[in-house]
Parts: C-alpha cells; structure tokens; sequence
C-alpha cells in the first residue's frame, strides 16, 4: 500500500474536486491510502462525503488570501496569475511552501497528485517527493520558458511576458536553493511536476500545442458519470435544446429569448433558479431543471447545448455529437470556445460583436448540417473514450512514481 496527497491550490470551481474523487476511490480500490488538501472544503464537502466516509482526509489548502498590489491587469500569462497568489516576494512565497510542507511532513505521503498546485509541488520537490500533476491545458503549460501567454486574441507588450516569468522564476528558485532544493530551470517545471498528465484531447488544448513529447499523451478530458434528474422537455414540436446558464452572464436573458422567439424546446439548468430565486423569462418552451440533470440522458436527445464552456459540460456533448453555442465568462472559458469553434462543432458568442444576434446564431447551429457533421465527426474521433478508463489509466500512472507498487501486480 502507498500513501497519496492530493493537492489542488489555484483557481475556483469545484471541478478540481471532482476530477479527485473518481481517482481517489480507484486509488483506494487499489488498496492505497489517499488524503486531500483542497483550496475549498466547505462547497466540496457534499460531493466528496462518500470518501469521507471511507477514510479520506479531507484539509483545507494553504493558498494566498491577500490582494497583491501591482499585478497587471487583465493577467495574460500563468506567471501573471502566480504573481497574484502569493508568488511576487520570496518571503510571501516561503510561508505558502512552509504550509504544505508542514502537511506533507506530517501525512507522509509516497505520491503527490497535483491539480493547479503549484506550491504544493515547490514543497514536495524541496521534500523529495514525486509529483503527479493532473489537470487541463490552461494551467498544465508546454514545457517553455517563458511560460506562454494565453491571451493570444489582444496584442501584448513586447518583453512583458519575458519581464514578469524572469521575475517570479527567481522568487520561486530563492525560495528552493534557501531549503537546499535544486533550482527549477523554467516555471513550466512547477505546474508540470515529475509526469505531467494532460487532461483534454488535442483539439481543447488552450495552447493548441498538437503531438505531445514521446511517453506523454492527450488522456481526455474530465467528468464525473453522469447523475441527476432525467430530462423533461416541454410540449411541443420545436426542436430540444439544453442550456446550462448562470445568472451572472449578462447575456443570459437575452438568449433564453431567442430561443423562446425560435420555439425551441428548451430544458435549462440554471443553479441560481434551482436555488430559490425567481425564473429570468417565463415561457411554455423553457422547462427550468429543480436540479442537475442527467447529462447522459439529455444530450442523446437534444440537437443543440449552450453553456460556458465549463470542461464537463462541453466535453460530454462532443461526444454525444451535439452543436454548441459557448458562452465564455472568462479567459480559460474563452479559449476553450475558440478552440471548438476551430473544429467547426459550435460558436463562440464572446468572439461575437454586441449585442449579439441570438436567433441567428442558435437558428445557424439548428439549421445548417456543417455545425453537426464536424460536432459527430469530433464525437466519431474519441468515440474509445471512455470516463473509466481514463480513471484507470491515470491511476496507473500514479502508481508509476512509487517504488512500492511500481513493479507488483496491479488488480483493474
């Protein structure tokens, strides 16, 4: 048996915590002891009881909690987001890495598996600990210096990229050679660890890096099996789209329109409806979920999605072969949406002028068969893949950096 920390540290979200859990219970089948440090442990807490039951120590993450003073703004780079968790001074970076290591110290642990954890994999390699690193391409970058910017769709200052990622590499390398670690030689080595495991297909790639080095592959996107209510569409015979929307989009209203103007059958997910607050448009097409919906079941029957372009919800209805309209609400959002366009499978509404033309645009995807052929056709190209054996996979890859289970017989 081996003992793995799981670390997640940046970004908001609970699909951190969700990628973990399929991957803390197949670990655990295995006969292996998993305990979790999570940047959110209160929202998390219903979706990981299960492993809590189990045994699974679940802690609360160091992670920088302050507003940092000078960070540029909008960020274009994963060293920009470093500068504002915590990594602008040695002296503040050194606290965060004491936290984790303090934790690691005491958990023990064989294997950390890191998701947008940066400092967690500072403190394991000043430990000498393995690093695992999961997660998809936004924040698991290509292996260059200077960290590539993803802000590619607005120009960027000549030398700024350059100028900031040469700043937070010394932070970051003061802080290892001061705990006698050896010094990292580009940032992308602390965001990719020891076996970086790149979690999309080519086509989703934020930085749309094509054939990976030898020994490392695209092992698809995550999700969880699909759960919740079946599907309930409304009467009618206009065809049926599902729509997973939050309140906060500010065009949100605006589509929920066009689609009723369209006549479109529509079942909406909206969290914010689901918790207590009034419907943004009522209509006889717009049948509002009282809850999360079974993916599996409503994408089969549906001949369009409009999301954010959250990772779950956009890979599932790739494929299922659906069309999709994306509604981005910020820069990782965004070029996901970019990248599907590319593929011919949906539109990317923020790369739209405004107001946008709702109706035409859901009236095009409904309408012209090259939105569904290149959707079935990206559907056609991963219809292998499958959530559990991604799990497995990975799990395998885990196992790979402990010399305990490394060379023994494992059990699938």
């Amino acid at each position: 048996m081996a003992r793995f920390l799981m670390c997640w540290e940046f970004g908001g979200g609970l699909g951190h915590a969700g990628r973990f859990k399929p991957l803390a219970q197949a670990l655990m089948a295995r006969g292996h002891h998993v305990d979790m440090m999570l940047r959110e442990i209160v929202h998390t807490r219903a979706l990981l009881a299960e492993l809590s039951e189990m045994g699974v120590r679940i802690m609360q993450a160091p992670y920088w909690m302050h507003k940092t003073v000078g960070v540029p703004t909008p960020q274009v780079s994963l060293t920009e987001i470093m500068m504002g968790n915590g990594y602008l001074q040695a002296s503040s970076l050194t606290g965060l890495v004491a936290g984790w290591q303090g934790v690691m110290t005491l958990a023990k642990p064989d294997v950390i598996v890191a998701d947008y954890a940066p400092t967690a994999t500072i403190a394991a390699r000043i430990l000498g600990i393995p690093v695992a690193t999961v997660g998809i391409g936004f924040y698991l970058p290509p292996d260059a210096a200077p960290l590539p910017p993803f802000r590619t769709w607005e120009p960027i200052q000549a030398g700024r990229v350059a100028h900031y990622d040469a700043h937070i590499l010394q932070t970051v390398n003061t802080v290892l050679t001061q705990q006698g670690a050896q010094a990292v030689g580009k940032l992308a080595d602390i965001f990719r660890g020891d076996k970086p495991l790149l979690c999309t297909w080519p086509e989703l790639d934020h930085y749309a890096r094509g054939a990976l080095p030898d020994g490392q592959l695209y092992h698809g996107p995550t999700f969880l099996p699909s759960g919740g209510q079946p599907p309930q569409w409304p009467e009618g015979d206009g065809p049926k789209v599902f729509a997973y929307l939050r309140s906060s989009h500010p065009d949100h209203v605006a589509v929920l329109q066009a689609l009723h103007e369209q006549g479109c059958r529509t079942l909406c997910y909206m969290p914010e409806v689901t918790a207590g607050q009034p419907v943004p448009l009522a209509s006889a097409h717009i049948h509002y979920a009282q809850g999360p919906v079974h993916l599996g079941q409503t994408l089969t029957q549906c001949q369009l999605v409009i999301c954010h372009a959250g990772e779950a919800t956009l890979a599932q209805a790739i494929l299922a072969g659906v069309p999709l309209l994306l509604m981005p609400t910020q820069a990782e959002q965004f070029l996901m949406a970019m990248r599907v366009e590319q593929t011919g499978a949906g539109i990317n509404v923020a790369a739209r002028p405004r107001p946008t033309a709702f109706k035409a645009l859901i009236n095009d995807l409904l309408t012209l068969p090259c939105y569904k052929h290149a959707a079935q056709a990206m559907a056609e190209r991963h219809k292998d893949f499958t959530h559990e054996g991604q799990t497995q996979a990975l799990v395998g890859e885990f196992e790979s950096l402990c010399p305990r289970v490394g060379t023994t017989d494992q059990a699938g």
